[in-house]
């Protein structure tokens, strides 16, 4: 049973636990009469008395988690697809999508211009920066802390009211608890009677030079409780040069999961050891230029690649020697698995040997193809799919750089600790890609664990032999991580990849990667409604959220499919994207009011938000609103809790019937 973090004690698991609260016995009834309890059930209550050993202490903590029940929903902040692209995602993670900017709108109507307000709001997103500017200009007087540091106690008491108190406490920075809990404590009257034991607060904190320390612990609060919950949708990997540090900041965030994406998997493929993923990433990292990703973000070098492509391909070819050399590697490697894997059903893949050196042109579906290069110094005709000793040198070198880059095996595995394929959240239904459908809307039937399956168990299936990997590292699971990167019916992908194609073949008709119907069938509510009752979602209420294919908003697609059953929030992030969806990402928020999806413009840069008070400009869409405000007991938290207390009265039942004795300390 998940403990609640402002639950004082951890609550052991019980053994009914996995059930929802409605399903579970302690919900229905309690323990009856004085005799001997069940041998299962006294263990559980003598485990549970550990950390409530007395009734006090029980119907203290039932109390304290009824109140909990009754706080308004926390915010949660969907993202998907931030493929590298750090700033922006530091941007919109700071600006909370918004929320943070809504807030202090409604706080300072009237009182400060809209000017003043931007201004206030790049303090809270960039502290440290503009801090350092206000001193640089001369702005940075005793009445400038004063005015700013009110405003941002004023804003943190608003949000810190949406919390218990010892949430927000657990949330501040240890040093300044104290004094923060000080200030947050004031309402209505109290206010106005402890005005001015406040102002002196805050003048003591400028005179002992501890206000720019003050306001960065500020802000940083403010930003902590403006989103209780952190969704990543997929693909922090690939494209942008800097999903290392995209990582590094999610390691800190205090609360999130992560629905693992295609980029994602290849990666954490390649650390796990698959030969074609580490393949794959280099071939992505090559051909988009973030050589940095892999040299100097995680300490695996490219040099002997460089140097074998050097010998071995021609320089005077429209492709890079560098890149030709690990495209022919990849598709030796691809093709060994696709025959060591029938099941799969790729064999269309398999193009190598189909190459016709002397008419430059390859025969793909019986129709010949001309070729963008025909310099292929290292595929035998007679043997295609073979490795050469100098590519399997160059292989090798990578296997144990990858395995030896301790910052990227951290990072993976906190994708691990943190990621799963799907998640069930809050009536929300959260996958990157697709769950794959036949052509007549059925779940489609996948040969994988021995026999056929579909639907929520293939997705299980995925899910599980993505941890193998990762912790055995057999050959078929590294295997499934490939497939999982770039197969046909990969719920991470959903298209045919045609990797080979847009790499050397000139006809562009060739390079269209059919995708599964999941894309075009999901635009029926019916249709969604068959996903969301497989996962165990009344779909009367409930929502798919999907990242994984950029919405062209400039040519009028839509993020909401299906009457809004289906949200999809892949806008594009990556710059690469920006002329194709004419905007820079979709996120999504949902709080106590109701969801509502952003439409974000590029992000500019931090030195323009910095210097002009530049934030992203959003357009906001209205899902889903609450008439009645959502609190904690209309979501997963609350069931748990629910659960929880069913349990402390069970545990209170027990010490005032004797069946279990209480321990006095």
């Amino acid at each position: 049973m998940t403990q609640h973090p402002t639950s004082r004690h951890p609550i052991p698991q019980h053994p009914t636990s996995q059930r929802t609260a409605a399903q579970h016995p302690s919900a229905r009834s309690s323990v009856h009469g004085t005799g001997a309890l069940p041998c299962a059930e006294e263990r559980y209550l003598t485990l549970l008395s550990r950390n409530f050993p007395t009734s006090q202490s029980v119907f203290t903590e039932i109390i304290n988690l009824e109140a909990i029940l009754n706080l308004p929903k926390g915010t949660e902040h969907f993202m998907s697809d931030v493929h590298g692209e750090y700033e922006a995602f530091v941007h919109i993670l700071n600006n909370c999508s918004g929320v943070i900017r809504e807030r202090v709108s409604a706080m300072f109507q009237g009182e400060l211009s809209a000017a003043e307000q931007a201004d206030l709001c790049t303090l809270i997103y960039y502290p440290h920066e503009k801090l350092r500017r206000a001193h640089d200009s001369g702005l940075a007087s005793e009445a400038w802390y004063a005015e700013n540091l009110m405003r941002l106690v004023r804003i943190a008491r608003l949000l810190s009211g949406l919390y218990t108190r010892s949430k927000v406490r657990k949330a501040m920075p240890v040093a300044y608890a104290y004094i923060i809990d000080e200030l947050l404590h004031a309402s209505g009257a109290g206010e106005t009677s402890r005005h001015e034991y406040h102002v002196q607060i805050l003048y003591s904190i400028i005179g002992t030079g501890s206000a720019d320390d003050f306001i960065c612990s500020l802000a940083s609060l403010i930003k902590r409780l403006a989103v209780d919950r952190l969704h990543i949708v997929g693909d922090v990997f690939d494209r942008g040069p800097h999903a290392d540090r995209i990582i590094d900041r999610l390691m800190g965030y205090h609360s999130l999961d992560i629905q693992w994406g295609n980029h994602d998997i290849c990666w954490m493929g390649a650390a796990a050891g698959s030969e074609a993923c580490i393949a794959s990433v280099v071939r992505t990292n090559v051909r988009y230029g973030t050589l940095d990703m892999l040299e100097s973000a995680y300490g695996i070098s490219l040099r002997e690649l460089a140097l074998f492509a050097g010998r071995s391909y021609r320089a005077d070819d429209e492709i890079s020697a560098m890149e030709k050399a690990i495209d022919v590697m990849l598709f030796k490697l691809e093709g060994q698995l696709i025959v060591r894997h029938p099941e799969f059903q790729m064999e269309d893949r398999l193009l190598l040997d189909k190459i016709d050196l002397q008419d430059a042109s390859v025969t793909i579906d019986g129709r010949r193809c001309e070729l963008k290069t025909c310099d292929f110094p290292t595929v035998d005709p007679e043997r295609p799919y073979e490795l050469t000793d100098g590519e399997r040198r160059v292989l090798d070198g990578l296997v144990t750089a990858f395995h030896e880059s301790d910052r990227l095996r951290r990072h993976v595995s906190f994708l691990y600790e943190k990621g799963t394929l799907y998640l069930v959240w809050n009536n929300v239904l959260l996958f990157h890609g697709c769950l794959p459908l036949d052509a007549d809307g059925s779940f489609s039937a996948i040969e994988a664990a021995g026999g056929s399956i579909s639907g929520r168990a293939y997705m299980d299936f995925c899910d599980r032999i993505a941890r193998r990997a990762w912790h055995e590292g057999d050959q078929e699971a590294l295997d499934w991580m490939w497939y999982l990167w770039c197969g046909r019916h990969s719920p991470l992908s959903g298209r045919v990849v045609k990797t080979f194609e847009r790499s050397f073949v000139e006809d562009e008709s060739t390079w269209v990667e059919p995708e599964d119907p999941y894309y075009r069938l999901t635009r029926s509510p019916a249709v969604c409604e068959d996903v969301l009752e497989e996962f165990g979602l009344d779909a009367s209420g409930a929502h798919i959220v999907n990242g994984h294919v950029p919405v062209k908003a400039k040519a009028g697609e839509s993020p909401l499919r299906a009457d809004g059953r289906l949200m999809v929030i892949d806008g594009g992030f990556c710059q690469a994207y920006h002329k194709k969806t004419g905007i820079a990402g979709y996120t999504l928020t949902a709080a106590s009011d109701g969801m509502r999806i952003k439409a974000h413009r590029p992000f500019q840069s931090v030195e323009a938000a910095l210097d002009d008070n530049v934030d992203i400009e959003s357009s906001t869409t209205v899902i889903e609103r609450e008439e009645v405000p959502l609190k904690i007991r209309d979501t997963d938290t609350g069931r748990e809790i629910r659960a929880q207390i069913a349990d402390l009265r069970r545990l209170l039942h027990a010490y005032r019937t004797g069946a279990i004795a209480e321990c006095e300390r």
